[in-house]
């Protein structure tokens, strides 16, 4: 897509992306991608940092994805060594739909173990996209450090991110399986399960059951 930048941009638009209305600024955002325009990459990525309503985030993003990738991305890359999590998970989730490879070596440890929990689910689900052929069973070893971390909703984002690896996630699961941790044991529990009917319901609670009754119990 080739975007022609405007002589001026207008302000009015500028101001309306902070509106206290969140319908004004869904909208306003729609407007701004609706005609791409290259001058507006720093306005978009700085809203994206504090934008509080999920549906215009969403929004930014689809409006950042319809601009040049190649003056988008050194930009996005740039907001995931931000002090601020909303900017790095958001940056995550944008590059995740731009899909260009070569962001994959910025996808680093330090993102994939983020003290945020967002984040690092952004990550988790990035780096599952954008993973070069041959290294999703290092991906998945990375990814396995993460087990028994958070609540459902956490735990979750991370066996399903695994199980879009697919079986290479087996032998590296396996260890922890075995865990002393509870947590870590039942949650790759849970993602064996999900591995091998993944339209069937996560629930760790259902793991802790299985295993207070015994090895017979899912027999």
């Amino acid at each position: 897509m080739t975007a022609t930048p405007r002589q001026t941009l207008d302000p009015r638009l500028l101001e309306a992306l902070t509106s206290s209305d969140s319908s004004r600024r869904l909208k306003t955002v729609l407007t701004l991608g609706s005609e791409p325009d290259p001058a507006l990459i720093d306005a978009l990525i700085e809203r994206c940092a504090v934008e509080p309503d999920f549906f215009v985030r969403d929004m930014l993003t689809w409006a950042l994805v319809r601009l040049p990738a190649d003056r988008t991305v050194p930009r996005l890359l740039a907001e995931l060594r931000s002090e601020r999590p909303q900017a790095r998970s958001q940056a995550l989730h944008t590059l995740s739909k731009i899909g260009d490879p070569s962001v994959w070596p910025s996808i680093t440890t330090d993102l994939l173990h983020d003290a945020d929990d967002e984040v690092a689910r952004t990550a988790w689900r990035t780096a599952v996209v954008l993973v070069p052929a041959g290294q999703e069973a290092a991906l998945a070893a990375e990814l396995v450090r993460e087990l028994g971390r958070g609540g459902r909703d956490v735990q979750l984002s991370l066996s399903r991110a695994l199980i879009e690896l697919g079986e290479v996630i087996l032998p590296v699961l396996a260890p922890a399986l075995a865990s002393r941790a509870d947590a870590v044991r039942l949650h790759a529990r849970a993602t064996e399960q999900l591995l091998a009917d993944p339209e069937s319901t996560f629930a760790v609670e259902e793991a802790k059951r299985v295993y207070a009754m015994g090895p017979d119990a899912d027999r």
